[in-house]
Order: structure tokens, then C-alpha cells, then sequence
């Protein structure tokens, strides 16, 4: 077993991202301390510690925030007992996830499965803090009100952001246009970003800050995030450059037909647009990152991240 303390920060990363992906394929399975820590060849004591000082909770927090997402999802995605999917997601009886919803979302699980149109906000675990755990009131259409976005706070280390810049692309169709795509209708800059081995994170498509565009460059580009020591080679015609630490509040969307995925990304993108992240005590700080949106899958849902930092009052 790896014990060492001083692990690098890049190892670090690498090994909580790791164990991250193995809690999200076992979230209908038993998972222990150390079955999680084989998965990264840490002692258990270690690799929460490793996880906890990367993600800024435990891997069982984790896990169980996980488990209720997922969990609220199959409510609305299929005329299911609670208490089956209670058992699928791990959860010792009826009663036991009655409450931890309950307490997660501010509404049992049996009225979120069958109220018509849900409206307002459901966020995690107060992830977002919110006066008496209520969700958030604006008004909607009829359209938004069917949409249910889960958003939270995740944390993002010092790190570099490796991009292929377009010159004139806004958004990911006018990005394919300009440099091309391939047979699976992917960007020439996907395969290579998929291949680094050294990334933090899946790669995405990004909407650049103006003090992140040189002239002459357009507002989208693809890119992934790499360690701060990264020193690797640079593809040629790509840029490398530097993102501070910073919060990112993340966007997502219910699973979705992947023949539909235009219009899961346009629902998550009217609800964005009547979010106000002061009600939680937050501002966006678009000038610490790009606005982000991960590769559509239905499975999961539409992704998207934006910078914020905490409002001062």
C-alpha cells in the first residue's frame, strides 16, 4: 500500500479523481473503506485524507450526496416504488431514505415523484446555503417549470487549462465549423485532449473571459484541466495557460434522450438564466475561469460550470 504523505499534488489529484469515478460506477453497491482504497492503492486512512483535502468532504459524504441525486432522478424517470429505490441505492429501509431526502431536498421523496410540475431549485445537502432549506422562488414558464437543475459548489485547485483556440467561434456548432469534425462529430481538438494522461478532469468546451482571449481569437475553444507542475509537451497550435484556485458552481441537468440533447442543453440554459447565486450568497467571478459544459450524455444529464466566489456583505 502507498502510505506516502508526501504525495505530489498531481498524484493527489489523479488518486481522488480515481476514486470519484469508482464511487460514481458503485453507486448501487456496498462500498467500504477499503474496498474504495485498493481501488488507488492507498490505506484507507489515506486515501480519504486524499480525497477529503481535494473535494472537501469524505468519501462517504460523497457517496451518499451521489446516491440521492441519482436516487431523485429514477423518481422522476420511471413509476417506481420508494422503497425499491431505496434498496437499489444502498439505503437500509423505506424509512431511513424518507428522511435523508427529506433533509437533502426539502420534500419527501414519494411527493417528488408524483407532484406535476416541480418548481424552484433542489440543492444538495446545503451545499448551498438557503434560509429554513426552501428552494429558491422566481417565476417561470410553463416550459421551465417541468425542469428540475440540481446545482452545487465544487472546489478547483491552482491548475493550467491546455485549449485549441478557434478565431471567430461563439459556441460549439460555429467551433466544428471552423476547424472541422470528425467521423463521431467531434472537434480535432477532442481526441487529442482525451489522450492526455496527465488531466484532472474530462475535457470540456469553453466559453473564454475576455482576459483569457488574446485578440484576434474567438469566445469558444476546447481544453482540459491539467496539474499546476504540468510540464509536458504542448500540441502544436495549442496554448497552456494558468487558472487560479476557485469555486465553481455546477449545473446539471435530468437525464435525457440522447436523440434530445439539443433540447436538454436549451431547458438547462433558460433555467441558468433566471438563476440568481446572491439568494445563496454567491456572485459569478467569470474572470477566474471559462464557463464550462461537459460532453452531453444522457445518462447524466447536461453539465455546465461557471466561476462564483462568496458575496461579501
Amino acid at each position: 500500500m502507498q502510505e506516502a504523505p508526501e504525495t505530489t499534488e498531481s498524484q493527489g489529484s489523479a488518486a481522488a479523481e480515481s476514486m470519484k469515478r469508482y464511487l460514481d460506477a458503485h453507486l448501487g453497491e456496498r462500498v467500504t473503506a477499503k474496498s474504495l482504497a485498493n481501488a488507488v492503492g492507498y490505506s484507507p486512512y489515506h486515501a480519504a485524507r486524499v480525497f477529503k483535502r481535494h473535494f472537501g468532504q469524505t468519501p462517504f459524504e460523497y457517496l451518499r450526496e451521489q446516491r440521492l441525486i441519482s436516487s431523485a432522478f429514477t423518481l422522476r424517470a420511471a413509476k417506481v416504488k420508494v422503497i425499491d429505490v431505496a434498496l437499489d441505492y444502498v439505503f437500509d429501509s423505506h424509512e431511513g431514505f424518507t428522511r435523508a431526502f427529506s433533509k437533502a431536498f426539502g420534500i419527501a421523496p414519494k411527493r417528488f415523484a408524483t407532484v406535476a410540475e416541480p418548481s424552484g431549485w433542489l440543492i444538495p445537502f446545503g451545499i448551498l446555503p438557503r434560509p429554513n432549506n426552501r428552494q429558491e422562488e422566481a417565476p417561470m414558464s410553463e416550459h421551465q417549470q417541468t425542469a428540475i437543475i440540481f446545482t452545487q459548489i465544487i472546489e478547483r485547485p491552482a491548475r493550467k487549462l491546455l485549449l485549441l483556440r478557434s478565431k471567430t467561434a461563439t459556441d460549439y456548432f460555429e467551433y466544428c465549423e471552423e476547424l472541422g469534425c470528425s467521423e463521431n462529430e467531434q472537434s480535432p481538438a477532442w481526441e487529442t485532449l482525451c489522450n492526455i494522461k496527465e488531466a484532472l478532469y474530462e475535457p470540456a468546451g469553453l466559453w473564454l473571459p475576455n482576459n483569457m482571449r488574446p485578440a484576434g481569437t474567438g469566445l469558444y475553444a476546447h481544453g482540459v484541466e491539467l496539474p499546476w507542475n504540468y510540464a509536458g509537451d504542448i500540441p502544436e497550435g495549442y496554448d497552456c495557460i494558468e487558472l487560479p484556485a476557485c469555486k465553481l458552481l455546477v449545473f446539471q441537468g435530468e437525464p435525457f434522450d440522447e436523440a434530445q440533447f439539443g433540447e436538454a442543453i436549451s431547458a438547462l440554459w433558460e433555467r441558468i438564466a433566471i438563476f440568481n447565486p446572491e439568494v445563496y450568497g454567491y456572485e459569478y467571478a467569470d474572470e477566474l475561469a471559462p464557463r464550462m459544459q461537459l460532453i452531453p450524455e444522457g445518462w447524466r444529464g447536461y453539465i455546465e460550470m461557471r466561476p462564483v466566489r462568496e458575496k461579501v456583505r
